[in-house]
């Protein structure tokens, strides 16, 4: 299988970790020789109740046996989908309270580009250095790494950026701008949080130009930092709202929410503003009801900062110079990128899946289920503390 991965499925690096998956449940997955590995990934934070979550497989299974695609997104009222953006509605502050489904947050994202140009008339974009918020093209053009968009160039134009945190770099947000788009938490740039009020003067700032914000909250989303989204651990409320990953317990899917007299704007003038075919598709609106259902109604979210207290007291090894993140988005900070890669490779040889951030090389991904449980973390970091002992030792 590992051959013909290599020879038909397009790769998107030159040395992929190649896992020949055989079956997953909980928080391990098991490859085709029958190993188990304990994720400490969770599908790039994407597996929020885990693998193979009794509920999310039921409602799945369930609504296969009622219809699955019958429509195109906006035309039929179908009852996963109007379930989930209700109770969506009902866990998110005012005024956001309308959504549309999408199929990716890198979709999600484009949806909310369209919307503050339309809602504003005007065409300036603002994004932060070392941002990710997808890859196509529009969310690509406010991505803020150049080394990984050049070769694309031209993306779209009148894009800005400031740097994350850096609170003159606000007054470059003005009457020219239509939205700033910000991660709540900065992803691939480390798990970095905002500091000194960064988000909400940035708010003020768009309230006083006319702009409006939009939050990523792909990967802080759906419970993963103690909170539903990561922006209410921030004192500020956005005009725009993007999600994904952790949205459908593993099933593919984004979304952008924002007050209903904006996302109305792409009804009409023109019509058909944001169309897309597969958006809101039953079964995996069914997904996300089952899941949004389980993190409301349970203590997930409770535990997740339960979860990080016992991550960072057990993550005391002179090689990790910081814990970064809050909840169960963390990242574990080394010296070099060569620690980076080795220690994740040994912790897969060992049955500990960690992974990479995007754009920095430092940064060891902890990303677990939030369903993880005390005695799994601690296996998983007992192999952690093993592998960077071994690196120090030999080293």
């Amino acid at each position: 299988m590992k051959e013909d991965f290599l020879k038909y499925q397009a790769q998107t690096s030159p040395y992929p970790l190649a896992m020949e998956v055989s079956h997953a449940k909980g928080s391990y997955i098991y490859d085709t020789h029958n190993k188990k590995y304990l994720d400490f990934v969770a599908g790039v934070s994407a597996c929020s109740l885990g693998h193979q979550h009794p509920r999310v497989n039921q409602a799945i299974k369930d609504q296969l046996d009622q219809y699955s695609h019958v429509m195109v997104y906006g035309e039929y009222a179908q009852h996963p989908a109007v379930e989930f953006c209700k109770l969506l509605a009902a866990n998110m502050p005012e005024p956001l309270n309308k959504t549309y489904l999408v199929n990716s947050g890198t979709e999600a994202t484009e949806g909310a580009l369209k919307l503050v140009r339309r809602v504003t008339g005007r065409s300036q974009l603002i994004s932060c250095y070392n941002a990710y918020h997808g890859n196509t093209i529009g969310s690509m053009s406010v991505m803020g790494f150049e080394e990984r968009k050049q070769v694309f160039r031209p993306l779209i134009p009148d894009v800005d950026f400031i740097t994350f945190n850096n609170l003159d770099d606000i007054q470059k947000i003005t009457t020219k701008t239509a939205g700033v788009i910000v991660e709540s938490i900065q992803g691939g740039a480390g798990f970095i949080q905002p500091e000194n009020g960064f988000l909400t003067k940035v708010k003020q700032r768009c309230e006083e130009v006319g702009a409006l914000m939009i939050i990523d909250e792909i990967q802080p989303g759906f419970g993963r930092t103690g909170k539903m989204f990561g922006f209410e651990n921030y004192n500020v409320v956005p005009d725009v709202v993007i999600m994904g990953k952790g949205m459908g317990g593993g099933m593919p899917v984004g979304a952008f929410t924002a007050r209903a007299e904006y996302m109305d704007l792409l009804s009409h003038d023109p019509k058909l503003g944001h169309i897309t075919t597969f958006g809101g598709h039953p079964v995996i609106a069914a997904a996300c009801l089952a899941t949004l259902r389980e993190v409301t109604e349970t203590n997930l979210m409770a535990q997740t900062l339960e979860k990080e207290k016992l991550f960072r007291q057990l993550l005391v090894h002179p090689l990790i110079k910081e814990i970064r993140g809050k909840g169960l988005m963390l990242a574990a900070m080394v010296e070099t990128p060569e620690i980076t890669n080795e220690v994740i490779f040994k912790c897969q040889d060992k049955g500990l899946i960690l992974f990479w951030l995007l754009f920095e090389g430092k940064a060891i991904r902890i990303t677990p289920p939030l369903t993880i449980s005390e005695e799994e973390i601690r296996e998983g970091c007992s192999i952690l503390l093993e592998a960077l002992e071994e690196l120090r030792t030999k080293n």
